[in-house]
C-alpha cells in the first residue's frame, strides 16, 4: 500500500522506495498493461487442434492426402467452421439452400458461398467472422479478397509442421493442449496404430464424455476393445473401467481428464434413471478415484444442448443454464480432488465466481463456446478480477483449426488488458502499481495458474 511519500506521477516511471520494480504513472497504465499482455506467452489449456503425426487433410502438399485428418487449417476450414454455418443460414433461406443441400457440397463449394455470403455481400460483423479477417491480416494476407483462391494458394504452400511453429509465434501461444476423444474412433485408431509421436508443443487430455453421459453405448465400445464391460457397473465393469482408464492414460500422458456435460448434469442426482445413474457411479468410484491417485484435475465443461437442429450437425448446439450446485457438491465432497471447470451460460457466470471463493480446489477456466465474445469476455474477466483477484484462468481457445489460434488469443489478450487496466486504475492513487507487479499478474493469468493447478 502507498506511504505518505508523494510521488512525481509527471514522470514516466519512477523509482519505488519499497517493493520491487518501477512504479507506474497514471498515463503509462494503458500501454504498460497492453505490453505486458501481448508479451507473456499463453499455455492455451483447451483445445482440440492436433500436430500432424494425427493426420493432415489434402491441402495440395501431401503426396499422401488423410481425408479424415485431425489437423485442420486453412482458409476452406476457417470459413466453414460451425459458427459461420450457423451465420449462413440467418441469411440464406431453406427455400434457396437446405441443411441437406449444403451437406452435399464439397468442402471448397461451402466455403464459396460462405464467403460470398458473410464476407463480399456483408461486412463481417460478427465475431466469427472477424476472427477470420483477423486471422488473414495476421498473416500478411488481405482479408478484402473477393474469392478465395489467392488465400487457397498461400495455405497450399504452408508445410504443416513448420505452420504450427509460424501460427504459435503469431498467437504467443507457449503450449496447445489437445482434447483427445478416445471414443471418437478416427482417434482412436491413430493412438493404436503407434502413428502418434510425442510433440512437445502439444500436451494431452483424456476426454471420457460417453462413461459418464452414454454408458450404455460406452460399456459396449469397451468391450469390443477387450475389456469386459456390462451396461450395469457391477463390480467387474467398474474393474475393467478403472483398466481402461488407466491404459489410456499411460498411453496418452494426459494432463487432466476432460468431461463435457449437459446443462441438465446434477450430482448427486434425484431420482435418475438408470443410464444416469450408471455414469454418476463410474464418475464417483472410478473417475474421481483414478484422478485423485494420479494426482490429475478433472475438467468439467458443463452446459451444452447437442443437436438442437439436428440437420445443421454442429452448427446446430445450443446452451442451457446448468445447475452450480452439481460444482459445489463435487469440490465439497471431494475436497482432495482438483477440478477445472468452464459453464456455457452466462447466467452461470456469477455462481462459478462466488464458487470458486469458497473451494481451494475449484479453478474457473477460460470463457467458452457462445460466451467467448468480446462483450462477455470483458464483462466476465472483470467480474473474475472483482471476486477472485488473479486466482482464476482467464482464457482459453477451444480452437479447432489451428489458425484461429491467432485471433482467439489476439482479441482475448486486448480485452484481458482493458480489464486489468480498469483494476489497476482503481487502485490509484492509494497503491503504487509497479511494472513488475503487472508482469507477475498476467504471467499468472496466462500460464502460472494453470501450471500450479494443473502439475501440482
Amino acid at each position: 500500500m502507498a506511504d505518505a511519500k508523494t510521488y512525481d506521477r509527471g514522470r514516466d516511471m519512477i523509482e519505488a522506495d519499497i517493493g520491487s520494480g518501477r512504479t507506474v504513472a497514471p498515463g503509462d497504465l494503458v500501454q504498460c498493461v497492453q505490453q505486458a499482455c501481448e508479451r507473456q506467452p499463453a499455455w492455451d489449456i483447451h483445445t482440440h487442434l492436433y500436430p500432424p503425426c494425427f493426420g493432415t487433410p489434402d491441402l495440395n502438399f501431401s503426396a499422401n492426402p488423410d481425408p479424415q485428418g485431425l489437423m485442420l487449417f486453412g482458409i476452406d476450414e476457417l470459413v466453414t467452421y460451425h459458427y459461420l454455418i450457423a451465420e449462413l443460414f440467418r441469411f440464406i433461406p431453406q427455400s434457396k439452400l437446405t441443411h441437406e443441400q449444403f451437406w452435399k457440397l464439397s468442402r471448397r463449394e461451402q466455403a464459396d458461398i460462405i464467403w460470398k455470403t458473410l464476407f463480399v455481400e456483408r461486412t463481417p460483423l460478427s465475431e466469427a467472422c472477424r476472427g477470420v479477417v483477423t486471422t488473414l491480416e495476421k498473416l500478411g494476407l488481405d482479408p478484402n479478397e473477393r474469392s478465395l483462391g489467392a488465400y487457397r494458394n498461400f495455405f497450399a504452400e504452408q508445410d504443416p509442421d513448420l505452420y504450427i511453429d509460424q501460427v504459435m509465434r503469431l498467437a504467443n501461444v507457449s503450449t496447445i493442449t489437445m482434447t483427445n476423444a478416445i471414443f471418437d474412433p478416427n482417434e482412436n485408431r491413430r493412438w493404436l496404430s503407434g502413428d502418434v509421436r510425442p510433440d512437445s508443443r502439444f500436451k494431452s487430455t483424456l476426454r471420457i464424455d460417453p462413461l459418464v453421459n452414454d454408458f450404455t453405448s460406452a460399456a459396449e465400445q469397451m468391450t469390443l476393445w477387450g475389456y469386459r464391460c456390462s451396461p450395469l457397473p457391477d463390480g467387474r465393469t467398474l474393474d475393467e473401467v478403472k483398466r481402461f482408464l488407466n491404459d489410456w492414460l499411460d498411453r496418452t500422458q494426459s494432463v487432466y481428464v476432460a468431461l463435457s456435460l449437459p446443462p441438465e448434469f446434477e450430482f448427486p442426482a434425484v431420482n435418475p434413471s438408470a443410464e444416469k445413474a450408471a455414469g454418476l457411479q463410474i464418475l464417483e468410484k472410478v473417475i474421481l478415484p483414478i484422478c485423485l491417485h494420479r494426482g490429475l484435475p478433472l475438467a468439467l465443461m458443463i452446459g451444452s444442448r447437442r443437436r438442437v437442429v439436428p440437420s445443421l450437425r454442429d452448427a446446430g448446439d445450443m446452451l442451457g443454464r446448468s445447475h452450480i450446485e452439481a460444482v459445489v457438491n463435487l469440490c465439497r465432497l471431494y475436497p482432495q480432488n482438483r477440478f477445472l471447470v468452464t459453464m456455457l451460460s452466462r447466467e452461470n457466470q456469477h455462481e462459478l465466481c462466488v464458487a470458486a471463493r469458497k473451494f481451494h480446489n475449484l479453478m474457473p477456466f477460460g470463457c467458452w463456446w457462445f460466451i467467448n465474445i468480446p462483450s462477455l469476455i470483458r464483462e466476465i474477466t472483470t467480474m473474475r478480477l472483482e471476486l477472485l483477484g488473479t486466482s482464476f484462468i482467464p482464457q482459453h481457445s477451444d480452437a479447432r483449426i489451428l489458425d484461429q489460434l491467432i485471433y482467439k488469443w489476439d482479441h482475448s489478450r486486448r480485452l484481458i488488458a482493458e480489464s486489468l487496466t480498469e483494476m489497476y486504475g482503481r487502485l490509484f492513487p492509494a497503491c503504487r502499481i509497479t511494472r513488475d507487479q503487472i508482469e507477475n499478474d498476467v504471467r499468472a493469468l496466462f500460464s502460472g495458474n494453470a501450471e500450479r493447478f494443473i502439475q501440482q
